[in-house]
C-alpha cells in the first residue's frame, strides 16, 4: 500500500511546532491576562518570559512558513477559484450542517493538487494571511511598545492600549 502525503514534511513539522507554541502562548497569555498575585500556579514573570520567547519563535516560524510557501508554491492550495465559489461554499456548508450527519459523501475530496474544500480555503487564507500577521505585529508592538503608533486610537486610547486590545481580541478569536 502506497502512502500519499498531502502535506510535505516541512509543513507537517511546522504545524506541530506551531501547535506546541500556541499551547504555550494560550496558557501564558491567559495566565498574564488573569494574573493573580496570590496564585503561585504560574507566576506572572514566568508567564511573561515564556510568552515573549514563544511569541518570537512563532514570528520566526511564520516567516519560515511564508517564505517556504512561496518557494514550494504551497500557497496555491489556499487560493479559491472565484468562478462558482458561492455555489461551492453553499454545498460545503450544507454538508457540514446536514450531510455529514446523514452519511452523505464528501462533496470535495482532498488530493495532492487540491487539498482543501472551499470553506477551508477561505478560512485558511483569512487566518494565515490576515489574522496571523495582525496578531504577530500587535504582539511585537507589545513586546517593543516604543514602536506602537500613538495615532492609532481605539476608545480614546492610543499607543500600547489599542495593540493590547487588538492582540487579545484576535487571540481569543
Amino acid at each position: 500500500m502506497d502512502r500519499t502525503y498531502l502535506y510535505p514534511l516541512w509543513l507537517r513539522t511546522w504545524h506541530w511546532i506551531n501547535a506546541l507554541l500556541f499551547l504555550v502562548l494560550i496558557v501564558t497569555g491567559i495566565s498574564m491576562h488573569y494574573a493573580n498575585m496570590d496564585s503561585a500556579a504560574l507566576p506572572f514573570a514566568t508567564s511573561r518570559l515564556l510568552h515573549n520567547v514563544s511569541g518570537i519563535f512563532l514570528v520566526l516560524m511564520y516567516v519560515f512558513f511564508f517564505i517556504q510557501n512561496i518557494i514550494s508554491k504551497n500557497y496555491t492550495s489556499y487560493i479559491p477559484v472565484l468562478k462558482g465559489l458561492i455555489k461551492r461554499l453553499i454545498i460545503q456548508t450544507r454538508f457540514y450542517l446536514y450531510g455529514i450527519f446523514v452519511g452523505e459523501p464528501h462533496p470535495y475530496h482532498a488530493e495532492p493538487g487540491n487539498k482543501f474544500n472551499p470553506l477551508q480555503q477561505i478560512t485558511y487564507i483569512s487566518i494565515m494571511y490576515v489574522l496571523m500577521p495582525v496578531l504577530l505585529v500587535s504582539g511585537l508592538l507589545l513586546l517593543f511598545p516604543e514602536y506602537a503608533p500613538d495615532d492609532f486610537i481605539i476608545f480614546g486610547f492610543g499607543g500600547v492600549w489599542p495593540m493590547a486590545i487588538l492582540h487579545s481580541v484576535i487571540a481569543y478569536f
